[in-house]
């Protein structure tokens, strides 16, 4: 059965929550959470490195105790010490961090106070008014904890694209090893690289339904099977994701791969097309509208039926219904960025804040990605990390990167900050050294609860500031765990054109922020956008492939990426 990098995450993210909630050593309960990310980011499965003999206790975060229990975790799928703590700790007290605003004081509390170890138990308390008598709450957080959990139960369970990618490998992998497959495709939100994915909808090219069937529900990492027919098969997987194949011979393959990668509102929209020329479009494939038997006049590929309509292909990622049908029929879709257009990084941090390797490492790995340039921004000294930079410390690196910078080969290393945008506006250092910095990369990372009138305003005040080039991972948003702040991000976007400066499009697969559809608003406005990969550790700028999804799927070309272009271009950009 295997056991995929997000399966290790997810168990030591599990430990993390449990150990917190039990008020166990910040340092132990940081221990798991850092091994979680860097296992989680790997773009090599462990089970593989443990294979080939290497020593996990190398890769960072990881010492003998964790690569000990990865090789547990791998060897059984599971880890006695997570067993030991969902004993002593009910495991649904760890659901309830996930809901924003409450962290492992707050679930301790609550639990403590009510008895209450579930969701549907806090839901039904909060309904009751006794969560605002709970020391530290009140009815005004009440209210706001009623909110989410019921947004949160209207809404389905969602995987990052980055956990489902090593799951929809394996599994691929699996299928096309059966004679019989033909070709394999993942449709649905998968394909078109939306950065959550629900249910997996799994295409075959065959025409032998019933073994390229029975090898699909023989995968190891199945662990129930709801559905079973002679073309069709659904399964649930051990991860709790659900998969649906179906087999499709040639003549319709085109047309059902058009079909179940949607989106939805894109396929209404073409056979809308459909209808006006006197035809009807379906999973089966482009068919004259009075004639149910008549002759398939296109399916087998995508690139004929939209050739039918007289359309140049749509690539999926653009499939959402803004305007690209339209686009397409005019002859001005966009030529969309890819990941050989970018020549650098612009958002890297070390170990002279919370990063996990040293300059020099980080910048052999950039180099062995073909990068160009890379911007080494730690932290400045007001964000709560391990440790951040403050004014002497950055001039220390400031001199250490111009010795390196002598010494290297084939990469150039920026001298910039991530300084932190305080509460009223300022930055976190001092203008004299910040002026000595190749480009300024600002963001906020405390007070997130303003209010959006106030936040905006902290903003452009922080804008206002001549040497601010850069806004990193603008709305704060955490997939899955935290929603965006409150921010007039459309009136901030045309500040930054007025102002001369730029956001980010941070690549994190848990961030993703800016969304799609801020990308497209910001291609209207003209506001150009830093991709960086927000890189901890080596491996870790292999997220940029995630911000080049998200930017294809926000209508971006190479141009609207400053990072696309040398450094000697963007250089001037950054001098305000």
């Amino acid at each position: 059965m295997p056991v995929h990098n997000a399966d290790v995450a997810s168990i030591f993210d599990e430990v993390a929550d449990l150990l917190d909630i039990e008020g166990a050593n910040r340092f132990r309960v940081r221990a798991y959470r850092n091994a979680a990310r860097t296992i989680g980011q790997l773009s090599q499965p462990v089970a593989d490195l443990l294979a080939e003999g290497k020593d996990l206790s190398e890769l960072p975060d990881i010492g003998d105790d964790l690569a000990g229990k990865i090789e547990e975790i791998v060897e059984t799928g599971t880890l006695s010490l997570l067993d030991e703590l969902e004993q002593q700790t009910a495991p649904a007290l760890a659901d309830l961090m996930r809901i924003p605003g409450l962290g492992p004081k707050r679930v301790r509390a609550l639990h403590e106070a009510l008895g209450l170890t579930s969701a549907e138990e806090l839901k039904r308390a909060a309904e009751a008014g006794r969560v605002r008598e709970v020391e530290g709450f009140g009815e005004k957080l009440e209210q706001t904890i009623l909110d989410r959990l019921e947004a949160a139960g209207a809404e389905e369970r969602r995987w990052l694209l980055a956990t489902v990618e090593p799951v929809v490998e394996s599994l691929v992998a699996h299928l096309e090893a059966h004679d019989a497959v033909e070709q394999i495709d993942v449709a649905g939100s998968y394909r078109r690289r939306k950065e959550t994915v629900g249910d997996l909808d799994v295409l075959a090219l065959s025409d032998d339904g019933p073994a390229v069937v029975a090898h699909f529900v023989e995968y190891e990492d199945v662990d129930e099977v709801v559905q079973q027919g002679d073309t069709r098969s659904s399964v649930v997987l051990r991860s709790e994701l659900q998969v649906d194949l179906r087999v499709v011979p040639p003549a319709s393959y085109g047309a059902a791969l058009l079909y179940f990668t949607g989106s939805k509102a894109h396929n209404i929209r073409l056979r809308d097309r459909a209808i006006e020329d006197g035809l009807k479009l379906n999973e089966y494939g482009v068919f004259r509208a009075e004639d149910d038997d008549g002759e398939r006049m296109a399916g087998a590929t995508e690139e004929e039926i939209y050739d039918l309509f007289d359309l140049p292909y749509i690539v999926p990622e653009l499939r959402e219904d803004r305007g690209e049908l339209d686009a397409a029929a005019d002859g001005t879709l966009p030529d969309l960025v890819t990941r050989d257009d970018l020549r650098g990084n612009l958002h890297t941090h070390t170990t002279d804040s919370d990063g996990r390797a040293s300059i020099e490492a980080m910048a052999e790995a950039a180099r062995a990605r073909g990068l160009d340039y890379l911007a080494i921004t730690d932290h400045s000294p007001n964000v709560a990390v391990a440790q951040g930079l403050d004014a002497d410390g950055l001039r220390e690196q400031i001199d250490a990167i111009d010795r390196l910078n002598d010494e290297l080969d084939g990469i150039r290393l920026l001298k910039s900050i991530e300084v932190d945008i305080l509460k009223d506006g300022s930055l976190d250092l001092p203008d004299d050294v910040l002026e000595r910095l190749d480009l300024r990369v600002c963001a906020i990372h405390s007070s997130f609860d303003l209010p959006e009138d106030d936040q905006t305003e902290r903003v452009l005040r922080a804008m206002d500031n001549p040497l601010f080039n850069i806004w990193a991972h603008p709305t704060g948003r955490r997939l899955n765990e935290r929603p965006p702040i409150a921010l007039d991000l459309d009136r901030l976007m045309e500040a930054a054109v007025e102002r001369g400066c730029f956001l980010e499009l941070n690549a994190q697969p848990e961030r993703l922020d800016l969304s799609d559809v801020y990308c497209q608003r910001a291609k209207e406005l003209g506001l150009k956008l830093a991709l960086g990969a927000d890189a901890h550790w080596e491996s870790g700028l292999d997220a940029l492939p995630y911000g080049i999804d998200q930017a294809r799927r926000g209508w971006l070309e190479a141009d609207d990426v400053l990072n696309t272009r040398p450094w000697s271009e963007i250089a001037p950009l950054f001098d305000r």
